[in-house]
């Protein structure tokens, strides 16, 4: 059975699936064997950051009750297995989210690590993607609001009863608007799992619709990344 884990954040913008889309192709780089499943049914990113988009088959039909989750399973730049979303208005209103939580169960037979890239937000569809797994990693960015609706995700997992295991802090420019990162773990009360810096060569990366992992692997993001995939175990 496999380790799953959901990436949260109340607020969108603060790169919560590109954070996914890298540290699993980071994972997957160390030999990991990982799943990234796009739970975003509605506003889906991941398969564009990892050059799936346009694929036929994706979580959407799985969730309408089309076809099997076997057959919405690519493969992504290392070897990353991913299970997209489609961006049609057709998928989504087809798509019924509470089979989400079969489609986690089978998933978890095919890997050793899954990550789920919930919804940004505190609505049902986002509460829905955070009860799938026992653990959640926050995502967040070194701004005020950011933080405060960071904590109130941390509050809403805990009394649903999934462990927050710690906090990933992207996008620091290391100037005088960021908040302390020490203030941001006194807020949380929650490990530091990473500090991911603003960097040129992720925006370009993600520009091309690449991870980058594989796009700059000497780039400062792309060291954080790998740094944090090393220690997720």
């Amino acid at each position: 059975m496999a380790r799953i884990i959901t990436f949260a954040s109340s607020k969108g913008g603060t790169g919560k699936s590109c954070v996914v889309a890298n540290l699993g192709v980071a994972m997957s780089q160390l030999g990991k064997h990982v799943m990234l499943l796009d739970a975003d049914i509605t506003m889906a990113n991941l398969g564009l950051m990892l050059g799936l988009e346009g694929r036929k088959i994706t979580l959407h039909d799985v969730l309408a009750g089309e076809v099997g989750v076997s057959r919405a399973i690519y493969r992504g730049p290392e070897g990353v297995k991913v299970v997209p979303c489609g961006i049609s208005l057709n998928g989504i209103q087809r798509a019924k989210i509470e089979r989400l939580k079969k489609v986690v169960v089978e998933l978890a037979k095919k890997t050793k690590f899954l990550f789920i890239d919930a919804p940004s937000g505190l609505d049902r569809d986002a509460i829905i993607a955070m009860t799938l797994a026992p653990e959640l990693i926050l995502i967040t960015t070194p701004n005020i609001l950011s933080l405060s609706n960071a904590l109130k995700t941390k509050i809403v997992a805990e009394r649903l009863g999934v462990k927050p295991l710690g906090v990933i802090i992207n996008r620091i420019t290391g100037g005088d608007l960021d908040l302390p990162i020490d203030e941001i773990k006194s807020v949380l009360e929650l490990p530091i799992l990473g500090m991911i810096p603003e960097d040129r060569e992720l925006r370009r990366a993600m520009a091309l619709g690449e991870p980058v992992i594989t796009h700059a692997p000497k780039s400062p993001s792309a060291r954080e990344f790998k740094r944090i995939a090393a220690e997720l175990k």
